[in-house]
């Protein structure tokens, strides 16, 4: 155990959620995940670190980790690579036979890649919503139009949460790029139409 690669992960891990994730529009409610994957990893590599376990093991282990994701609420690509980085950076805070400047220079990488590949310049401005229509469209088309006409922008993503034909509703998360008439880059969230119920 390297008490020194166990206080860098915590460090990573905390600006991974503060100064990246959380800023750029991260869900709050997945803040508790990323903190618990990451140290739940560092505790597990740390204790195949200090033991006896072997290898193939401890692969599975993190495999078994790593896939709990996959049985639960779906997430978007930008969220699997926070996922990832968290677990990356709790197996490499877990391991102490890494010499610290190895470690912490693989942390800085990993971090690195979040900050560039997750740049607003890079990724755009765009925006989450999730909204429930009070019908219940099932043509990918249909619903598309329909959605964009509430919001007025152009929709990056458009994932399908439910569709309730007993209720009548949709369900649906929007990733969207506010624009004015104008083109340009708008502050303010287009306002859903009487009807429509919003969850943020």
């Amino acid at each position: 155990m390297n008490p020194a690669l166990l206080l860098t992960d915590l460090l990573a891990i905390g600006l991974l959620v503060l100064l990246f994730y959380l800023p750029r529009g991260g869900r709050r409610e997945l803040v508790g995940n990323l903190l618990v994957t990451n140290v739940g990893v560092m505790a597990v590599a740390t204790a195949m670190a200090t033991g006896t376990i072997g290898a193939g093991l401890g692969l599975g282990l993190f495999g078994v980790l790593s896939i709990i994701r996959l049985r639960s609420e779906e997430l978007s690509h930008r969220e699997i690579a926070y996922y990832f980085a968290a677990l990356s950076l709790g197996l490499l805070g877990g391991l102490g036979s890494l010499p610290i400047a190895w470690g912490a220079g693989l942390m800085v990488l990993v971090l690195a890649a979040i900050a560039v590949g997750d740049h607003p310049r890079i990724v755009g401005h765009s925006r989450c919503l999730e909204l429930v229509i009070d019908r219940a469209i099932t043509e990918p088309d249909a619903l598309s139009a329909y959605v964009r006409t509430r919001l007025g922008d152009h929709i990056d993503e458009l994932t399908v949460r439910r569709i309730d034909l007993v209720n009548d509703t949709t369900a649906v998360r929007v990733r969207y790029s506010p624009t004015t008439p104008q083109g340009h880059p708008r502050t303010a969230c287009a306002a859903p139409a009487p009807g429509d119920r919003v969850d943020r």
